[in-house]
């Protein structure tokens, strides 16, 4: 059985005003324990309503979602006990920093969850090791933060509840390289460390290509698509038609396939696009590709 599905989900704002909008249409999507899904689409696809039914925070228009095989809007109750085990950080979730300090930041989740001192601190503390915050930030104001310690507050925050299912919507929009690295990594961890689910939302198709077991691909409000990396981004035209591109390895790929060169089909990072590289006779590795995914002859 599933951990999370839905049946028939549609969401629609304005409701009965001139304002009037379907964001989600007749979803039935599926998520199950122990899985690293992606969900990609364009702007206004419906990727951040979608994700936000998962625990509760948009009740549906009409269609139904469950966790565990129960309906999470049963009752008010059963809703509340989802958002500690469904955790979603919302797009730059640095701006619903408020605390005075990044410890009573990250302590608020589980402060409302009934914890007793002792179990909050601890699982501040754990939170923060997550995320690369030591103790040395702990009483600092998170607004003295640089961007990407702030985006870390923020996930550990979500994290201290220590949820069964961590979502996470475009968490490394904005941040630099390095920052983006990061919080890939800290996700990762908490994932190994707590056996969780994850759902991935982003642009960032070269953070799905490295990091996710399946893709689930939304436009208009509709799931499109679903499948492992390999099979959706072996659809670049598709991928192309609906606003968002194949990885660079992925087209790097593609192109030197069209140049009669023999590389396998189905690359789609640029760990596996090296690998192909480097077992073309004659071909040297370091002058192929570097890290960052661009050809460099």
């Amino acid at each position: 059985m599933s951990l999370i599905k839905t049946e028939n989900l549609t969401h629609t704002y304005s409701v009965g005003t001139p304002f009037e909008r379907v964001a989600v249409r007749d979803i039935n999507f599926t998520l199950d324990k122990g899985e690293y899904l992606g969900i990609i689409g364009a702007t206004g696809s419906g990727k951040s309503t979608l994700v936000q039914h998962l625990n509760g925070l948009l009740k549906p228009t009409s269609g139904s979602v469950y966790y565990d095989g129960v309906d999470i809007h049963e009752s008010k109750k059963h809703t509340r006990e989802i958002r500690s085990k469904v955790g979603l950080v919302f797009q730059y979730p640095e701006y619903q920093l408020f605390e005075a300090s990044v410890f009573e930041d990250i302590a608020f989740g589980p402060k409302n969850m009934g914890l007793s001192e002792d179990e909050i601190k601890e699982r501040v503390y754990e939170a923060a090791g997550f995320v690369g915050l030591n103790e040395s930030f702990m009483d600092k104001s998170p607004f003295g933060l640089s961007g990407g310690e702030k985006r870390r507050a923020a996930i550990a925050g979500v994290i201290a509840m220590r949820p069964e299912v961590l979502i996470l919507d475009e968490p490394t929009a904005g941040l630099d390289p390095q920052g983006q690295a990061e919080i890939i990594k800290n996700i990762r961890s908490y994932k190994s460390s707590h056996n969780a689910t994850v759902i991935l939302v982003t642009h960032n198709m070269e953070e799905i290509a490295r990091n996710v077991d399946r893709i689930v691909l939304v436009s208009k409000g509709s799931i499109v698509t679903s499948g492992t990396p390999s099979q959706v981004f072996s659809e670049a035209e598709r991928l192309r038609e609906l606003g968002l591109a194949a990885p660079k390895a992925s087209m790097i790929a593609s192109r030197l396939i069209s140049l009669g060169l023999p590389i396998e089909q189905g690359i789609y990072t640029i760990e596996q696009l090296r690998k192909a590289l480097c077992q073309l006779k004659g071909l040297q590795a370091q002058t192929a590709i570097t890290d960052g995914g661009d050809v460099i002859a």
